[in-house]
């Protein structure tokens, strides 16, 4: 559990350790009785329930903007044909 602390990047005290330690122990278990489980004949399924994609398809278009469009968007103009924007991070 130690070396998984680390490699996460946290710091447990060895209380916490040691409930995590069983706590794995106890979802590993489980994965083992899944793993006794007869699935020949089953579809594998990628997710449960019947959803469509609502995104539009999608469609080449002519997205040049003119030169004024360019100087509103960077309010200051823009260099070498680039949109000045703000710093995100």
């Amino acid at each position: 559990m130690r070396s998984l602390a680390q490699l996460s990047a946290l710091r447990l005290t060895d209380d916490e350790a040691e409930r995590l330690t069983s706590d794995i122990e106890h979802i590993l278990q489980y994965f083992e009785q899944l793993n006794e489980l007869d699935t020949d004949g089953v579809p594998a399924t990628y997710y449960g329930m019947d959803l469509v994609n609502s995104s539009r398809a999608d469609e080449v278009s002519d997205t040049q903007l003119s030169r004024e469009s360019l100087v509103e968007l960077s309010e200051g103009g823009n260099i070498a044909g680039q949109v000045m924007v703000p710093k995100v991070l």
